[in-house]
């Protein structure tokens, strides 16, 4: 079943909890907008730069890829909030309020749990950057640690909106998958 074109956001109610997630989340979205549009801004300075002055580029390209993934993960708890994410929901459609209810507790447990993992393992790689001094294999050497902090930060806010998912629908302030009742 389609959804309205109308935006569908996560519901917070009077939670406060829910309320600073879903606050932290639209920052999170602005500040990925902005990246994304910062790397538009560069890339048509990097083709200014290099086919109208024959000048040649250092750092263009590889900031531009640094902020495209980290707008990708930052945006992440945005796109949760929104509800933007592909969403096949046949299956919650066809079941009866209380087995799609539990259906959401496992699928936002599931969720939590590959997303906690991810964190854990993001984080570790950042270490190892930072604690080793890695820079990227460019003339402009980059020190790595500080576009790799995109894993911890991407996953943290995202693992903290799947959170505040599970919490809303538990405590019945949202339906399970956005759905309303049969």
């Amino acid at each position: 079943m389609a959804r309205p074109s109308s935006a569908v956001t996560a519901k917070v109610g009077d939670n406060n909890f829910l309320k600073a997630v879903a606050a932290i989340s639209t920052f999170a979205g602005w500040c990925s907008a902005a990246m994304i549009l910062s790397a538009v801004f560069i890339t048509c300075q990097m083709i200014f730069m290099r086919f109208v002055l024959n000048a040649s580029t250092i750092w263009q390209t590889e900031l531009v890829v640094y902020l495209m993934v980290t707008a990708t993960l930052i945006g992440l708890p945005y796109v949760q909030h929104m509800r933007g994410h592909v969403n096949v929901d046949l299956i919650p459609i066809m079941l009866p309020r209380r087995l799609r209810f539990y259906l959401s507790i496992v699928t936002l447990g599931l969720s939590i749990g590959i997303v906690a993992l991810m964190l854990y393992y993001g984080f570790d790689y950042w270490h190892i950057a930072w604690s080793k001094g890695w820079t990227s294999d460019t003339i402009w050497a980059v020190r790595l640690w500080i576009p790799y902090m995109a894993l911890p930060v991407g996953f943290a806010l995202f693992l903290l909106q799947l959170i505040a998912d599970l919490v809303a629908v538990v405590l019945k302030i949202d339906t399970p998958f956005g759905l309303e009742a049969n």
